[in-house]
This record gives structure tokens, sequence and C-alpha cells, in this order.
């Protein structure tokens, strides 16, 4: 992996740390906003999030197996694994939607 590279995950990695603690970052502001975009949006959003990150896997799969030599292999499996923990997570949020879904259709009136 190159110094950028190395840099920008770890820029990433530190604004993550940040809004998983709650507070904002230096020059950002933390959207609390509640109800605007609505679950479905959220849902939606979380969905094509998935897909980007599995499409950008993908692509750098493709341009690593044609020879691109501006693709390392430890980027691709970066890639792959970001898609793959993103895809498991949908995977748990929709069983989780279900199993709710089920509770509260067996639910007496």
């Amino acid at each position: 992996m190159s110094a950028p590279a190395i840099q920008a995950a770890l820029s990433q990695m530190q604004s993550l740390a940040t809004q998983a603690s709650g507070q904002a970052a230096k020059g950002q502001q933390l959207s609390t906003m509640v109800g605007q975009g609505g679950f479905a949006g959220e849902l939606q959003s979380s969905i094509q999030r998935i897909n980007r990150l599995q499409q950008t896997a993908n692509a750098k799969l493709d341009a690593f197996q044609a020879g691109d030599p501006g693709v390392a292999l430890n980027d691709v499996m970066v890639d792959m694994q970001k898609a793959s923990v993103g895809f498991q997570m949908g995977v748990q949020v929709r069983n989780r939607l279900v199993t709710a879904y089920k509770d509260i259709m067996n639910m007496q009136v």
C-alpha cells in the first residue's frame, strides 16, 4: 500500500472513530436530524452503499486480473473484504427485519 493510501485509510478510521464516539471532528457538523429521510430512505441508501462497495471491489479485481500496474493485490483484497463485510451486515439487518416482522405479525391484538 502506498503512503497516500495509508494516510487516507488512517484519516478515514479516525473520522469513523470520532463519529462512533458521538463527537464531531474539527470543521465537521454532525447531522442529528431525525425523521427527514425515514427508515426506508436510510435502508435504501445503505443498500446503495453496499452495492457501490461491491462494484468498486469488482472493478479493482478486474483491473488487477487485466494486469494494471496501478492496482496492488493488497488493495484488491481489502476492497473485497470491505464488500464482504458490508454484504454480511446487510444480510444481518434483513434477518433482523424479518424476525421483527414475524414477531409483530404473531402479536395478538
